[in-house]
């Protein structure tokens, strides 16, 4: 079994620092069911392959059933040395793991470059025949080609067999072309080699969970790659409960909204931008127009931000800290923290904490975020949490955003209570936050610049409202 992911933008050979392999070396690794090797056919300023190719051991697998005898040949005689499967995305998270923690040491600047990609796997084992392929990565940005290979060359009447050669091209980073085959090769093969757990799951949303979310085939994307109801429950229910993404940009006169694509269409509209991207992007600018630094994403729930600033290469430490203690695990398996490399890890850390309590570990940094968090507070505890973050922290600049109530009109999805999610405390009118700003300026000797997220209405304003102090 093997995959090749081949680079065509100059200088090509930045694949190789992307990987943390050298094209002029085979890196060969023992993965458990066999032995995976690492190679560059090619390496060229041009165009830069590397394979990944997987000799699979299927007697050693066989017998590695805890003494109980096969009840079958099939254990024996398979199609699992020769086709890309759950066994090919083990390698590659062995011999990738930190490409696909997004770290590159030597050129950090690469790590969030998109690149012009193409994907080769000779054989895909495809349970649902071609149009699946096309569902599952056209929505991802991919041009997809797939030719199914006969049962047998010389008997054509006997017709195809399950198995296609599938070719993929596209303008990717080399993380996420990479989560996307450790996702997809297992969901399209539908046969898992090994037992599904709850730790399943975390994987899912660890390599998924950026753009899972908003795949038109999430749920069958979940229920291939979990095989339980009760995990892919579990998963679907993870991915709608992120705080990150309770306010995208769904609203009806806000920006508009696209129909989904019909499965098999192979012309697709681009889709829209969310609120939540748009919004972590403008933090992302500002934070790396004031410098970068020390950062302190205060409030950063499951971590979403944080990948992103990981990345950012302005940003020399990174400190995340929640008040939940479910929510920093899922940003430690978000990040991969387990996968750094210990120079890596050094430079980043999470902690537990309340915002509205002063805390000494929140000192000394140059920029601290709060990214839809204040409006979870409790209005008559905003004072405290103003005191605990521009008078005890007092980072350089703090980086703001919250919901724009005045927006709320062209939402669909607005509670009852006239705001966007259940635990939102309250939601400020542009006058209501401007005034809020004010006063944090002259309190604390900051000055304030307020302007807005998203497509901005002509009456309502921005559905979210962004404030940048400097000391």
């Amino acid at each position: 079994m093997l995959v090749s992911l081949t680079s065509t933008t100059p200088d090509a050979t930045d694949l190789g620092y992307l990987l943390h392999k050298h094209p002029d070396r085979v890196r060969t690794v023992d993965v458990g069911i066999g032995r995976a090797h690492v190679f560059f056919p090619e390496a060229t300023p041009q165009r830069c392959t590397a394979t990944l190719f997987v000799e699979v051991d299927p007697i050693a697998l066989a017998r590695g059933t805890k003494g109980r005898p096969p009840a079958s040949l099939e254990h024996y005689v398979n199609d699992r040395p020769y086709v890309a499967s759950s066994m090919l995305a083990v390698a590659l998270g062995r011999l990738f793991g930190t490409a696909l923690s997004g770290t590159c040491d030597a050129r950090p600047h690469l790590v969030a470059q998109p690149l012009d990609l193409e994907v080769h796997l000779p054989t895909l084992p495809v349970r649902g025949g071609e149009r699946i392929v096309h569902r599952l990565f056209e929505p991802l940005g991919y041009e997809v080609h797939t030719t199914p290979i006969a049962l047998d060359a010389q008997f054509p009447s006997w017709g195809n067999s399950r198995y296609h050669s599938v070719g993929l091209k596209g303008r990717q980073t080399v993380r996420a072309a990479l989560e996307h085959l450790f996702v997809m090769l297992p969901v399209l093969d539908d046969r898992k080699h090994y037992w599904i757990g709850d730790s399943e799951v975390d994987k899912l949303l660890r390599r998924g969970g950026d753009w899972l979310k908003s795949h038109p085939e999430s749920y069958l994307i979940s229920r291939r790659y979990l095989r339980f109801g009760s995990l892919t429950r579990s998963a679907m229910e993870r991915l709608a409960e992120s705080d990150d993404d309770r306010d995208d940009d769904t609203a009806d006169g806000g920006g508009g909204s696209e129909a989904e694509p019909q499965a098999g269409d192979h012309e697709l509209a681009e889709r829209p931008i969310s609120l939540a991207d748009q919004r972590r992007s403008a933090v992302l600018d500002v934070v790396r127009s004031l410098g970068g630094g020390r950062v302190a994403d205060l409030g950063c729930g499951e971590g979403r931000l944080l990948t992103h600033l990981m990345d950012e290469p302005t940003v020399t430490y990174l400190l995340g800290t929640d008040a939940s203690i479910d929510a920093l695990d899922r940003a430690e398996r978000r990040l991969g923290l387990d996968e750094m490399s210990e120079r890596r890890r050094e430079q980043v850390s999470l902690v537990q904490g309340a915002l509205t309590y002063a805390d000494d570990r929140l000192r000394g940094f140059d920029i601290a975020t709060l990214v839809e968090v204040i409006e979870h507070v409790d209005p008559e505890r905003l004072d405290s949490l103003a005191d605990a973050v521009f008078a005890h922290a007092a980072p350089q600049a703090v980086v703001l955003t919250t919901p724009n109530r005045e927006f709320n009109v062209n939402y669909s999805h607005v509670g009852p209570d006239g705001m966007r999610h259940r635990d939102h405390r309250f939601e400020w009118s542009r006058e209501e936050f401007g005034a809020w700003v004010g006063d944090i300026e002259k309190r604390f000797g900051y000055r304030a610049d307020i302007s807005g997220i998203g497509v901005e209405h002509s009456d309502y304003g921005p559905p979210t409202q962004l404030a940048v102090f400097r000391r």
